[in-house]
């Protein structure tokens, strides 16, 4: 039975690697955010304006007890998932975390591509966006660093790397 938990920061990769990599040895991909929202109907945003961060994190937190329970899948968390509640410890006893670990410079150029899709980022400036990020990623590292494993995983710019970065996983971890 193969179950793994992506974790990191947003923009590290996790939905890109980890769809490919589902696809690649032909298991289901779920991506958590995206399944709260179809489960509730509602973006994360909105779910984040109507019940607080509080509100939000205890909805995340029991729709990943509920994927926990899938057999033979890949699972992208929230950037901010394992560093709520138990719930690094609980992914990390229900089956393989990896920690895709980007530097902050690539991290910086990614989110600047996506920036108008993140509502957290979507209004700050290069400076705002760099130091947010730096702040994050501080904040978080003790979290993430609980992962059982860590993959580099600052090389899924194109379709080239992202073959390159499945076939190294794979190798990595044996999958």
């Amino acid at each position: 039975m193969t179950r793994i938990f992506l974790t990191g920061y947003m923009g590290s990769g996790k939905t890109t690697l980890g769809r490919a990599l589902a696809e690649e040895i032909g298991i289901p991909f779920i991506d958590l955010d995206h399944y709260i929202e179809k489960r509730y109907c509602k973006t994360i945003a909105q779910l984040f304006a109507e019940k607080g961060e509080d509100g939000f994190r205890d909805i995340e937190r029991r729709m990943l007890h509920e994927v926990g329970d899938f057999e033979d899948v890949i699972i992208s968390t929230g950037g901010g998932t394992p560093c709520f509640f138990d719930n690094i410890e609980y992914m990390n006893s229900q089956g393989t975390t990896v920690y895709l670990d980007v530097p902050i410079e690539r991290l910086f150029i990614r989110l600047c591509i996506a920036r108008s899709k993140r509502p957290l980022i979507k209004d700050k400036n290069d400076d705002e966006l760099m130091a947010f990020i730096t702040e994050q990623l501080a904040k978080r590292a003790p979290h993430y660093s609980k992962a059982q494993y860590t993959f580099k995983a600052d090389r899924l710019e194109d379709a080239t790397q992202v073959k390159s970065s499945v076939e190294a996983f794979r190798r990595e971890f044996g999958v």
